[in-house]
């Protein structure tokens, strides 16, 4: 078995055996975050393996650190250049009209599995799940979102405070329905 260094260090060299290995070795977590910023898996895969070309044309620019964070990074830059280049070909529909709805009396969030909780975030509209998962689960400041996106800081946060009511009212419903 090869560390991380030494599986690195092959990818650099170009060797095909270790560019498999590093390939088995994150191909489930670099899909995962693809999926959280498509809808489909058929989109995500076209992001996964753009990511993963890029990768290895520029794993000679990772200089130590994290390589997991290193290689996130791609990945999410790449989900961002996709969104850019398609955005021309969604559909522009307005949410600022999403009703804020109160949270539900009881703690919804522990009564869900993290699956039904990646379907709610699926379900907000396209920019708001970009900036939620951006920040939440990426953890990037408004700032760093909004030079991403290509949007105002202000937008940013006001996206984010859109998704979190949407996913408010998506896990109300949910809640009501489970309860029918």
């Amino acid at each position: 078995m090869h560390s991380e260094q030494e599986i690195i260090a092959g990818c650099q060299q170009q060797k095909p055996a270790f560019q498999e290995k590093l390939y088995q070795l994150y191909s489930r977590k670099m899909m995962a975050v693809c999926m959280r910023y498509t809808r489909s898996r058929f989109e995500a895969e076209d992001i996964f393996h753009e990511a993963f070309v890029r990768v290895f044309a520029n794993i000679h620019t990772y200089n130590g650190g994290s390589f997991e964070g290193w290689l996130r990074r791609i990945f999410v830059n790449t989900a961002i250049n996709h969104y850019h280049k398609n955005r021309k070909y969604q559909d522009h529909l307005d949410y600022s009209l999403v009703e804020e709805s109160s949270p539900a009396e009881d703690d919804i969030v522990s009564q869900i599995s993290s699956q039904e909780l990646l379907a709610l975030i699926n379900q907000l509209p396209e920019g708001y799940r970009l900036v939620f998962n951006l920040y939440v689960v990426e953890g990037f400041t408004h700032r760093e979102i909004a030079d991403m996106l290509q949007i105002a800081e202000g937008t940013s946060k006001s996206q984010l405070a859109k998704a979190k009511n949407y996913l408010k009212d998506l896990l109300h419903k949910y809640s009501i329905s489970e309860k029918c």
